[in-house]
């Protein structure tokens, strides 16, 4: 095992046993999630994730990668103490707990622009990879050429907004959070939420096989 992936492990383990030795009754009733034996489930973009000191399991008995491993955690540990819930939408560098946390050009490079770069000229794809997603239509009018909120989380919903290139200008792509997210999450794992949404949409686009 080199030192990057003991270093994961490390931290890995830690979570696991933080959330064993939590109460984790409480916490299900305020992010409205489903206890299950000795541990929660926890829905993340398409899978459904059984959560408990044991480790972290789909439906399949499958682990997630680590990235998500670290969301799951964190959002399970950081559990506040009531519900937080707000119809705003926010960008990534505009949440205020985020002022000492310089990473919003790498949220830039690893969610937006990735996205765009998969996506620029292929909005039936990204309709397709959305769909794959569990994407759904948001709630008003926004003057892009296409919208799609997700559901990341239980209380944490993310809006997709994409303009396709033309004569004029290029392709853009926008990510909103709902501004209570940093009640659930730290800034990295936020950060990280964005990212996933982009690998998870760039490998639903992809030809299968």
């Amino acid at each position: 095992m080199n030192k990057r992936a003991a270093i994961f492990q490390t931290n890995h383990d830690a979570y696991l046993k933080q959330i064993g030795d939590c109460d984790l009754k409480p916490r299900a009733e305020v992010l409205g999630l489903e206890t299950d034996g000795d541990g929660i489930l926890v829905p993340c973009f398409n899978e459904i994730y059984h959560v408990s000191g044991n480790g972290i399991r789909n439906r399949e008995g499958v682990a997630p990668g680590y990235v998500t491993s670290v969301i799951v955690s964190q959002y399970l540990l950081r559990c506040p103490e009531r519900v937080h819930d707000s119809a705003d939408w926010v960008a990534f560098k505009d949440f205020k707990r985020t002022s000492h946390f310089l990473n919003g050009n790498i949220f830039a490079s690893e969610t937006e622009m990735a996205i765009t770069k998969t996506f620029e000229g292929r909005l039936d794809a990204l309709a397709r990879a959305c769909e794959g997603l569990g994407g759904f239509l948001p709630t008003g009018s926004f003057p892009y050429d296409f919208t799609m909120e997700f559901k990341a989380l239980s209380r944490i919903r993310l809006l997709l907004l994409f303009n396709d290139k033309d004569d004029d200008f290029p392709a853009t792509t926008t990510v909103l959070f709902q501004k209570s997210a940093e009640y659930y999450l730290d800034p990295e794992s936020l950060g990280m939420t964005g990212a996933v949404l982009a690998s998870l949409l760039k490998k639903l686009s992809l030809p299968p096989g």
